[in-house]
């Protein structure tokens, strides 16, 4: 498709789904924030959880968990700073290449994900389901 058969039809979409993304960050920003997480903050628990065994040994590479929450290096290594001051995961050395570093869940970080996550995605539900007019 050349850019002047994309037409105004395509930019207006495209806005749609920017003000739905920009909406939906803000509830879950919102609802979040009263168990001291941002929406990224989330994401990146909820990564890991998902990728979780049982017991919690899981763990990923940080390049995996930017390449899923779209953070760039930088800021998620910030994220990840914050989360383990707050007891939420633990950083270690990638067994297969020395200068990566493997993130996983502590237990605290289990136990809040599971507490959270049904409102996140009950949020999702309302935002995005057919309701993403506000």
């Amino acid at each position: 498709m050349t850019a002047k058969k994309a037409g105004p039809g395509l930019v207006d979409q495209w806005r749609d789904i920017l003000a739905v993304h920009a909406r939906t960050m803000c509830e879950l920003d919102r609802e979040l924030h009263q168990h001291g997480l941002g929406a990224s903050d989330f994401e990146v628990l909820d990564v890991l959880a998902e990728g979780s065994a049982e017991d919690g040994s899981c763990s990923y590479r940080v390049q995996e968990i930017a390449s899923q929450v779209h953070l760039s290096q930088s800021a998620l290594s910030r994220l990840i700073g914050r989360l383990e001051k707050d007891g939420l995961l633990e950083r270690g050395m990638c067994a297969e290449d020395r200068r990566g570093v493997r993130v996983s869940l502590t237990q605290k970080g289990r136990e809040l994900h599971a507490e959270v996550r049904p409102l996140q995605r009950a949020i999702l539900g309302r935002m995005l389901a057919g309701g993403a007019e506000g």
